[in-house]
């Protein structure tokens, strides 16, 4: 009888495997089962709320608080915003705004924006039309340029930009910007045509968690053309420099 000749370092060969078998209709549907709407991006809504700045501002001219903050509930491409920023001073609001507006995702990262704006405070309420955008520009900056349209042929804008540093998991540097122009002279407000008011500062905070976190920083302003004139004539600086602490909340 012959015998196959064994292997030279012996180990017995390996014994056939069975074939992969081939898939069913059944396991196709239980791989790949139907989506259903709730399952689709943008449909199910979520909210989130940031306070942003809340914080005791030092200046030349005394003391007072500030605060900037932004919502949004929605979906991955339809939303309804809400933001609000101004400051107090000896417990009086000088000036502060709230918006309310209809976002919608154009492309990633980025929202166009629609909706009104209402300021009050020291001198006349304003109530303006609203049109922007908002969202990440390349290199992480947080970008924010508005259009406002009001009664009497008035317009303004905003122009708001943000970046953070991060120094450890906890410590963060943020740097921050903001310009506001005005299409027409408002003098009720003290504010002239063109570039009206220019804002330059940054804010260290802790991490106490991701949700709380508190901070130090300075800031800078700065006032221009006839909106700086109508400020001296009233005895006021056109510059000014505030030491500021608060807290950044979201959740």
């Amino acid at each position: 009888m012959g015998h196959a000749p064994a292997p030279a370092d012996g180990v017995a060969p390996a014994l056939p495997r069975d074939p992969i078998p081939v898939p069913t209709d059944a396991d196709r549907a239980a791989a790949f089962p139907a989506v259903h709407a709730h399952h689709m991006h943008g449909t199910r809504p979520h909210a989130y709320w940031l306070l942003d700045r809340l914080e005791w501002v030092h200046a030349g001219h005394g003391r007072g608080i500030a605060w900037e903050g932004s919502a949004w509930i929605g979906g991955d491409v339809q939303r309804l915003w809400l933001r609000s920023e101004g400051h107090a001073r000896a417990g009086k609001l000088e000036r502060g705004d709230l918006e309310v507006l209809y976002g919608r995702g154009v492309r990633a990262w980025w929202d166009a924006l629609a909706g009104v704006r209402h300021e009050a405070g020291e001198g006349p309420s304003r109530t303006w039309a609203a049109f922007g955008v908002q969202g990440m520009a390349p290199y992480k900056f947080e970008v924010s340029a508005t259009a406002y349209l009001g009664q009497g042929g008035r317009s303004a804008a905003r122009l708001e930009a943000e970046y953070d540093t991060l120094l450890s998991n906890r410590w963060i540097l943020q740097w921050r910007a903001e310009a506001d122009l005005q299409g027409q002279a408002d003098p009720a407000l003290r504010r002239g045509a063109g570039l009206s008011a220019v804002e330059a500062g940054l804010r260290l905070r802790y991490e106490v968690t991701r949700q709380f976190a508190p901070y130090v920083g300075i800031e800078h302003e700065r006032l221009f053309g006839a909106t700086a004139d109508l400020h001296r004539a009233d005895g006021e600086a056109a510059r000014d420099t505030r030491v500021v602490a608060g807290v950044r909340v979201w959740f």
